[in-house]
Formats: C-alpha cells, sequence, structure tokens
C-alpha cells in the first residue's frame, strides 16, 4: 500500500516537472535573423543544404557491410587449434564464398563503379 503512494506521488511530480519544463522551454519569438543559418554576420551566399551524392551513400553502406564480414571472419584464425581441420576449413570457405558471392553481386549490379 506504502510503496503504490509512494510510486503515484513520484509519477505524479515527475509527470509535472515535465509539463513545467515544456511549457517553460518554449519560444515565443520566432526571429527571421535567429532562425537562418550563421556566417560570419554576413547573409548566406547559397544555400545551407548540400546535395548529397546517394552513389557515395550506396557505396558506404556496402563497405561497412563488407567490413563487418571480415570482422566476424578475423576470429576463425584464432580457433584453428580449438576445432578441427576440416571444420575449420568447411567455414572459413564457406564464410568467405559467401562474401565473394556478394561482392560478385555488388559489382555485376554496377554499385561499384563510382562515376558513370
Amino acid at each position: 500500500m506504502l510503496t503504490s503512494l509512494f510510486t503515484t506521488i513520484i509519477l505524479i511530480i515527475s509527470t509535472a516537472v515535465m509539463i513545467i519544463s515544456s511549457i517553460l522551454s518554449k519560444k515565443t519569438i520566432s526571429d527571421r535573423e535567429k532562425n537562418s543559418p550563421f556566417e560570419c554576420g554576413f547573409d548566406p551566399k547559397g544555400s545551407a543544404r548540400l546535395p548529397f551524392s546517394l552513389r557515395f551513400f550506396l557505396i558506404a553502406v556496402i563497405f561497412l557491410i563488407f567490413d563487418v564480414e571480415i570482422t566476424l571472419l578475423l576470429p576463425l584464425a584464432s580457433i584453428v587449434d580449438m576445432t578441427y581441420i576440416s571444420t575449420w576449413i568447411f567455414t572459413g570457405a564457406f564464410f568467405l564464398l559467401i562474401l565473394l558471392l556478394g561482392l560478385y553481386h555488388e559489382w555485376n549490379q554496377g554499385a561499384l563503379e563510382w562515376a558513370n
């Protein structure tokens, strides 16, 4: 009974603090100068947003995927003494085959070509 009372009081206090802080933190004045990008006191010459190369993003994602796969492949060298050599070779070859098939697929789709 006492713990549910304390829980209710804590819930009410924390909700009240969140509501009060939300109300007090609102900006009431929206100034055009404050909302514009700042360039040493001058008006900005161009757009604040630069065009983003989707090609670069795709190559970066492919790099991350292959980087994680290589990271998963590295511990294979440290367990060579703990497993049977045939199991170790089969596991390593299978993992490398999957890695090479993924690389071939990306190359075949043209995702690795930087410039058209």
